[in-house]
Formats: C-alpha cells, structure tokens, sequence
C-alpha cells in the first residue's frame, strides 16, 4: 500500500492493486452445483452390480468351484487344484452361517470387521492359510463377495491384479489397460495405478463405468501416495470421468474459491449480528476487490479484529468498544501467535478504520440499515501517526536485504548452471550406455541401473527413466528426474533475474509472448511480451542475450519431447480459478498430464536452489531467497548501472517511478533526491528546442551506432552518443560481449600475450609485465563467459503460427477478455541461439 492509497480521511484503498482477471462470483460453479473442489464420498450403489460370471450370489459350492476350473486353464494342474480346493474350503467354512447370500455369510462371519482376517478359517495350518487367501482373491474378482477396505488389506490376495482383469471381463478397463502402457509414467507407476484402481472398484463393489470422481478421490484420500493419481487423466479421457473434472486428482482436491459467508465462517465467531454484518459489509467491498485482497479483508476484520475482541470480551454485542477493550486488543495484535513480534499492523488498523467510516458513511444513505451500527473507531489518529515511519522501516529492511543478497546472486546463478550442465552431460553418457554397463563422466565411474520391472520386461528400458549408480559412492541417482529438476530450477532462477518478473508474470509467460521487431537495417530483436499481473498494462521487454539464451533453451525442451509447447491448463493461485489452457513456457509433468508451474512451485524451486549451497557456502544458512529478491536485485543493477530510472520502472512495470524507487533504495536517499533535484533545476534551465522531435537524419545517426558497435570479438555495449572509453582496447573492456564464434580468435591473442609477457620478464619490463597480466585476466574471463553462453549450442524456437482475425471478431477499441491471450498474426520464424 503506497501513501497515497490513505485519503483525507485516511480512508485505505484495500485492493492489492491487482487487475480483476475474472469476475467476482464466489466461487467457480461445475455442473450439478459443484465447485471446482471434488467431494471425497463413496460411490452410490449400482442399479445393477457387476457379475462377470453371471449371479453367483446365492449359487452351489459345486457350481463355484467349476466356474474356478473353467477360468484357470492356463495355469499348472497343481495350481488349479490348489485353487479348487481352497474354494471349496473357504464356501464350505461360510456355508456354516445360516443366511442366504455368500456376501451375508461373509458378514455374518465377521470377515467384513477390522482384525478379522481369512485365514483364521485355516486353524493354523500354513498349507491352508495359502489356498483360503487365494481362494478369497478370487471370491473377491468373481463378485459373489465384496470385502470392506479393511478386509481386502487383511486378506492381501497374492497376484490379485491379474485375476480381476481376467474374470471381469470388462471392455473399458481393458481399453484402459492398453492406454496405461503408453501413458508417460514409469513402469512402477503404471503397476501401481492399474492395482489400486482393481481394488477400488473390488471394495466398492461397481464396474469401471459406475466409478465416479467422488470415489476416486475418497480412495486416494485413504490411500495417500498410492498410484491412482496416474489413472485420473486416463479415465478423464476415456470419459469414465466427465468432461467438467479437472484434469488431475491434484487439481481436484484444489478447493477453489469461498463465498464470502464460508470465509468468515471459518473463524467461528459467537455473535451472529456482528457476523452476519461483517458478511454484509465484506460482500458489498467484494465487488470492487480481487479475491486475494478480499481473503486478506476477511482475515483482517474477522481473525485480527473481531475475533480477538471476542476472545477478550465474549458478551461484546455491539461495535462500541470500550477503552480497556481497545487497548487489550491493540496489545494482542502486536505479538503474533508462535510469540514473535507483529511487523506489518497496519493493514489490520487500516481495515478497521475503513469499517468504521464506511459504516458511518453508508448510514447516511441507508440508515434502517447500517445506522444502529455506528460507533466511534477505535483506530485513533495517534495509532496512524507512525504510519509513515514504519513504512520507511520496511523499505530500510528490504533494501538491508538486498544488500545481503546482492553478493550472493554470482554464486547461485553459477550454481544452478554448472548443476544442470554436469546433470545434462552425465545423463547423456548414460543413454549411450547398455543396462549394467560402466561409463565414466569427469573421472568418475558410473553404471547404468534400472528398476525391477525393466529388469524383468527388458523392452520397456526406453521408456523408463534412466538411473545410474555411483560406483565410488555406491549412490544411486534418478538421472532423469534429477536433470529435469536442475533444468526446471536453472531456467526459472535466470528468467528472474535476467527479466526482473513478479513470480506471477513468469508462470503467466507463454510461447505466444515471445515476439520479434526488425529494425531498418535487417537486424532482429527479440522481445519479450509481459501480461499485467498488478497494473492493467501489459509491457515488452527487449530480450538480452543470455534472456533469449534461457528462453530458447525452454522451447527447445518443449520441442525435443512434445514437437511443440503443449496447451495446459494454470491455476491461478491469487484469483483461485482455472485459467484457459496455454501453451506456459513453465510447466511440467504431474502423473503424466502437463501442468503449469504454480507461484508456490517457484518460490519451492528458489528455496532449494540456495539450500543446495549450503555445505559449501554457510552463508545461504542465514538467508532465504524469494522470487521477489530477484526482482528488487535486477532493479538496483540496472540503476546503479547508469539507466534512467523513469525507464527502469517502464522495464518493471511500475505506474509511478517512486515505487521504482523503492526497490533501488539501497544507497542514502539523501543522495537520490539531491541529484533528482539536480537533474531538473538542469533540464529546466535548458531550452525548449533539446526536447524536440529528431530529424530523419539524426534518427538514422541514432540506428547507425548499434551498427558502429560491432566489433572484431564481438558487440560493444557502450551507450549512444558516448566514444570509446578505453581507445579500442576491447578485451580489458566491460562493455564487450564475445561472439562465440570468435573463440579460435582468443586463443591466438593469449598466445601472442604469453609471447609478449615472456619476453618482457626476460627484459625485465616489469610494468609491461603488470599491464599483460591484467589483459591476460580479462580475456580469461571473457572466455569463460562465452562458452558458457555458448554451451547448449543452437535452439530452433518454431514461433507458432495463428490464425487471423474473422472479419468483425474483436470491435475496435475493445480489450480482450481478463486472463485470455491476444491473438497475433506472426508467421513462423526461425531463430538460433549461440
């Protein structure tokens, strides 16, 4: 909240400055009244239960046990045997009850109940145990018995998978059995999947068509970790599961947003009037908030005002708070509830104090409803008096942080790039190696593993992830999994801190925001379109080099594994509704099924970044990276590197330079206001012709001098109008960047340097010796930095093609809808990277 946000009647605007992405209903409505949250609940009881093998309910123990010798022709004569014989003892040992059905003996034998298990029918003989378990198993798959969950744990059927899909036969879980062995998951996966949803539709008693999502997410809820979630998607496309369901058992357990009534509920207060006027007045501010700052309204007034009020004075029946009151809560709202200091108490008093005005304002209006509430505030004009003060000392606290993090930035970034280059070289060596067979990557000896399924099923190595074994260490590492997390935490901690993102703006980014401009002279910038996240203006940020470099090498991993950037689905996390399906830049695989990153998932990804370096720099122990340092750092590089500030806040996305200000005010302020003071008494005094219009021929001169900056190794980044600071000495200059081709050339100067260095010891030129020695380390350093721009080698982008606009689409003048992309016209290009 900026200062400017308090009026005369230091009235707060309480919106968090957010554009309105989508409209304000309470919640997003699913057909038949759902929210996007599933129910956990079992399913309803089938009209007409499953029988594969006709009704077996009420039939002979001789009829069973021939069904059983007619279905398991395939196995060994002893084997069948077995199980024959093991049925009939089990039908035998139920047959003892005196009901009608072999489900109601089950029960009436007590084999439905916690701790009671199938083999306490053997009297302890083991060679019994062994039949009356498979028996039940297959009792179980031929649907005369339906055992409860704690049954089916407590008998734990052996080979329980293969007999239910031999004797179901039943045509969709077939076809779903054929899609699992191309779904992207390992083989462990697909076992654990196909398992798991037997016995869910073995204890619930239904065929596959009968499985709703309800039951699918109360089975995984009382199975945490098991492989079910692999089946959702599956099933979501089969059309077992409706169309309207999330694509994923993750995203069906997201609870989406509240009405205003369930959040205020949430905090059980006892004084229904006051609720139910909290619920009013919040609903009525709900239409010109977004839901993010809605939730934090509601938890302002309700959990850090009126619930503690409660707390302390429980007969409270109106807004008029006594003195004593005031000052008990204003105490208890300064320390938090772990006992630590409360920073931020201004956002409670401010809300607080807009409840209390708003009230006595809208009374005016409509006194029979909101007059019997009014009541004196009890945030004083001395409690606000500090307003100011306090936010001077935050900004004095971020600007201490990014003192502390600025040093750090070099290491993590260096870090994250080196992992993923070793990842990326270890697990390229290991795909060229047989199962069992050594390799070895920078002096280490390394064998490539597999799991036991592939070990058994040899044809599914290629598409199993691909694991190795450190023979020094004994270690073994999920190469796949492990590069494509140190890919994923590479690209997101260089997109942040060479673009200077919200955490929100970097899951928002799409391939559809990677653009072109061509200048007059053929040359190509890349750019970078950012959607508004805070502001309703959406920016283009000209890419840099090692900028496109992260970009390219996110495309061309979309590319290597789908041929494209796949379309996804994002949940926005602030807003808590679906976003309409794009193709993200940052997303990745959840039980098979592609998901954009969430911010949570950035903020994860930065965290263990710096945890990482932990062991080898102590310092990151006592400092937390936030996606939002990334940011704060980027700014305070680009202004204390000579750019504009009015154009660094443009880069940023602020509306007003004095939030730009914010972030670089790391140095004294004293010293920033001075030289704004300084520029425009300066550009005061000037005359009014400096701020005309340029001529076509000092706009040519203008575009001539990027080309001018090219040089021999490379791009000279020095401004316009400014010569050449250090008369064409271009290695010693931080200003060059090399061109990767120009390498060979690098080597040939630091040899002729080495040359010129011996022959100034052997003359005893010891100046001479001092200045090569400087030229020798900054073209050490140049090198270094070229190859590692040039490491990855060349990115075919394939910018996407859309289609036009239909005649009459889109009126002019009008903006697309929130959260939807702005149809372009670009044709495909190619672009490389070095």
């Amino acid at each position: 909240m900026t200062d400017s946000a308090v009026g005369p009647s230091m009235r707060p605007h309480l919106t968090s400055n957010r554009i309105r992405r989508h409209a304000a209903e309470p919640a997003t409505l699913l057909p038949d009244g759902q929210l996007t949250q599933i129910v956990p609940e079992p399913p309803p009881v089938p009209n007409r239960p499953p029988r594969p093998l006709g009704e077996l309910s009420s039939a002979t123990i001789d009829q069973i046990v021939a069904l059983v010798a007619e279905e398991f022709t395939d196995v060994n004569r002893n084997t069948q045997a077995d199980y024959k014989h093991g049925m009939r003892r089990l039908l035998q040992q139920l047959a003892a009850e005196p009901e009608q059905t072999w489900q109601e003996r089950w029960e009436a034998a007590g084999l439905n109940q916690p701790g009671q298990v199938v083999a306490n029918l053997a009297d302890g003989h083991s060679k019994w145990i062994s039949r009356l378990t498979r028996a039940a198993g297959i009792a179980f798959a031929m649907r005369p018995i339906q055992p409860t969950e704690d049954a089916f744990r407590a008998t734990s059927p052996p080979q329980y998978t293969e007999k239910f899909l031999a004797l179901s036969r039943d045509p969709l879980l077939e076809e779903f059995r054929t899609r699992l062995q191309r779904h992207p998951v390992s083989a462990d996966g697909r076992k654990s999947a196909i398992r798991h949803l037997c016995r869910a539709l073995t204890v619930y008693g239904i065929s596959l068509a009968d499985l709703t999502p309800g039951a699918l997410v109360h089975y995984a809820n009382a199975h945490p970790g098991c492989g079910i979630a692999a089946a959702w998607p599956l099933l979501r496309d089969m059309g077992v599961l409706p169309a309207w369901v999330p694509q994923t058992l993750q995203d069906a357990r997201v609870r989406g947003r509240q009405s205003v009534d369930d959040l205020v509920d949430r905090h059980q207060l006892r004084n229904r009037e006051i609720r139910d006027l909290l619920v009013d007045y919040i609903r009525r501010r709900a239409v010109e908030v977004d839901y993010g700052t809605l939730d934090n309204l509601v938890r302002n007034l309700v959990r850090y005002f009126w619930r503690i009020v409660e707390e302390i004075n429980p007969d409270q029946a109106d807004l008029r708070l006594s003195e004593e009151i005031v000052q008990a809560w204003k105490e208890r709202l300064l320390v938090r509830q772990d006992g630590k200091p409360r920073q931020h108490i201004d956002g409670p008093f401010l809300a607080v104090r807009a409840f209390y005005l708003d009230l006595q304002t809208w009374s005016a209006a409509e006194p029979e409803r909101w007059g019997r509430w009014v009541a004196p505030c009890p945030i004083r004009d001395a409690d606000l008096r500090w307003f100011h003060i306090r936010r001077r000392r935050l900004q004095e606290r971020m600007a201490n942080r990014t003192r502390e993090r600025q040093p750090l930035l070099a290491i993590l970034s260096e870090h994250v790039t080196t992992e993923w280059h070793r990842l990326r070289i270890l697990l390229e060596a290991a795909k060229t190696a047989r199962l069992g067979e050594q390799f070895t990557v920078d002096g280490v000896a390394w064998q490539r593993a597999a799991s036991e399924s592939t070990v058994r099923r040899p044809e599914l190595l290629d598409s199993e992830p691909i694991r190795a074994i450190n023979r020094d260490s004994g270690e073994l590492v999920r190469l796949t999994h492990e590069e494509n997390n140190a890919f994923w935490q590479w690209a997101v901690v260089e997109t942040l801190r060479l673009a200077g993102l919200r955490r929100e703006e970097l899951v928002e980014l799409t391939h559809l925001r990677v653009r072109q401009y061509q200048r007059p002279n053929g040359e190509v910038v890349a750019l970078l379109v950012i959607s508004p996240s805070k502001s309703d203006r959406e920016r283009v940020i000209p890419m840099s080099a090692e900028l496109f470099h992260v970009t390219a090498q996110i495309i061309r991993r979309h590319r290597e594994g789908y041929g494209t950037v796949p379309v996804c689905p994002r949940y926005d996390q602030s807003e808590r509704t679906w976003c309409e399906p794009l193709p993200y830049l940052f997303q990745r695989v959840q039980s098979g099924t592609q998901r954009a990153l969430s911010v949570s998932g950035v903020r994860q990804i930065v965290l263990n970044a710096a945890k990482a370096l932990i062991p080898t720099h102590p310092e990151f122990a006592e400092i937390r990276f936030a996606p939002h340092d990334f940011r704060r750092l980027f700014a305070t590089d680009l202004v204390n590197n000579g750019l504009p500030i009015h154009i660094g806040a443009a880069l940023l996305g602020h509306l007003d330079v004095q939030t730009t200000r914010g972030y670089v005010d790391v140095f004294d302020e004293d010293v920033i206001a001075h030289y704004t003071e300084f520029l425009d008494h300066r550009r005061a005094k000037r005359p009014p012709t400096e701020y005309r219009r340029p001529t076509d021929e000092e706009w040519s001169d203008f575009q001539e001098h990027f080309d001018k900056r090219k040089v021999e190794l490379g791009s000279c980044g020095r401004p316009y109008g400014t010569p050449c600071a250090h008369e064409h000495a271009c290695i010693r200059c931080p200003m060059l960047s090399i061109n990767p081709k120009m390498l060979p050339r690098l080597d040939e100067l630091e040899t002729d340097l080495l040359t010129r260095r011996q022959r100034a010891i052997d003359e005893g030129w010891r100046g001479e010796v001092e200045g090569l020695d400087l030229t020798l380390r900054f073209l050490r350093s140049k090198r270094a930095q070229a190859h590692r721009a040039a490491a990855p080698g060349s990115v075919d982008l394939g910018m996407p093609a859309l289609p036009r606009h239909r005649p009459g689409h889109v009126r002019a003048g009008r903006r697309p809808r929130p959260g939807r992309e702005p149809r372009s016209g670009l044709t495909g290009t190619e672009w490389r990277a070095s």
